[in-house]
């Protein structure tokens, strides 16, 4: 196996000098495991079939639908994306197909839904697992008829899209419990693919390692530049339940507070070192209600894993969409909006 990067561009974009490299700007392998998933993605790319992208957060499922979108036919026209996990129910539906203006109260103008703006081109809906059966419904119509209603709206709007979908939980399962509809669910994947966890690919984490901090936006710091073995290695011994955007956040981290150009043992953050370390509950106190109790311990949670509301999430034993919901009741959701997907 070659030492070289590995990536996956469109056709015209692939590096002369070497017709065995692939390179994208963001996906970055030398793993086989990555190399059968990449190989899949350019196999289905010149169709119109829905895909279906598995995988934990932060695996990089965005990135293998971009790729998809770049290998075909439509790659001239808008990619869209749109976290469903992210948005309340109310918003979605306006988010996804639009709305009229005078629609609902603060409707003061129309607006323009994301599936309207991809129109030619790939919608890209991640963690579609967490749709209201509601949106499925409408979802599921739009896939078969070709056509949307903005809300509020009483003409049918021809929009032609290739859709792609992402997520990290159990159709199938949802399925089962009446959670998720079953067409919808057959419409959806028609191609299923599987993106590995990063500690299934653990030969890729020198290569990411590298790439981040030679292009991360600190990198001008001048400092953090290189890793020393040792540290190395305790990165390639971490389990990264946040895959590669966890390893992405610890590696502008490292660059940022390292001391000099090589990041050592004793940068390495401790949660890294010891993975085993558990969050510590909070004392009881009478005069703190179960609400503000909660409030605190999330935003704890956060703090704890840097903001990575996957690892807290996960840690807690919520989903990420619960998350999200928590953090707009409690009106913090922005002060950690800094930390979504980008």
């Amino acid at each position: 196996m070659s030492n070289t990067e590995n990536t996956i561009l469109p056709p015209n974009l692939v590096n002369p000098q070497d017709q065995n490299q692939r390179t994208t700007k963001t996906i970055i392998y030398r793993s086989e495991a990555m190399q059968s998933v990449l190989g899949m993605a350019e196999r289905v790319a010149p169709s119109d079939a829905a895909v279906m992208v598995l995988g934990e957060s932060g695996t990089g499922k965005e990135l293998i639908a971009r790729a998809i979108h770049q290998r075909s036919n439509r790659r001239y026209k808008p990619f869209v994306a749109i976290n469903c996990g992210a948005l309340r129910e109310s918003l979605l539906e306006s988010e996804l197909f639009g709305h009229e203006k005078g629609s609902f109260t603060g409707a003061y103008a129309r607006k323009i839904g994301l599936a309207e703006v991809a129109n030619g081109g790939t919608l890209f809906l991640d963690e579609i697992g967490e749709l209201s059966l509601g949106i499925q419904a409408k979802l599921l119509r739009f896939l078969q008829e070709g056509e949307i209603y903005r809300v509020g709206g009483k003409d049918p709007i021809r929009v032609d899209i290739r859709l792609i979908s992402a997520t990290n939980r159990d159709l199938e399962k949802l399925v089962m419990e009446g959670s998720f509809r079953e067409d919808l669910f057959y419409r959806i994947n028609t191609i299923t693919m599987s993106v590995p966890a990063l500690r299934r690919r653990k030969d890729d984490i020198p290569l990411l390692v590298e790439h981040f901090l030679a292009t991360g936006p600190h990198a001008h710091l001048n400092r953090g530049r290189q890793i020393s073995d040792e540290a190395m290695q305790l990165l390639m011994n971490y389990d990264w339940p946040g895959n590669v955007r966890e390893l992405q956040n610890i590696c502008e981290r490292l660059q940022i507070l390292a001391e000099g150009p090589v990041i050592q043992i004793t940068d390495i953050p401790e949660n890294i070192k010891n993975p085993e370390q558990k969050l510590v509950i909070e004392d009881y106190d009478p005069n703190i209600s179960l609400h503000e109790l909660e409030r605190r311990y999330i935003i704890k949670a956060l703090h704890y894993f840097d903001g990575n509301k996957t690892r807290a999430a996960q840690a807690l034993g919520i989903t990420i969409k619960t998350l999200y919901n928590k953090l707009h009741e409690y009106g913090e959701f922005d002060k950690f909006a800094v930390h979504m997907k980008k």
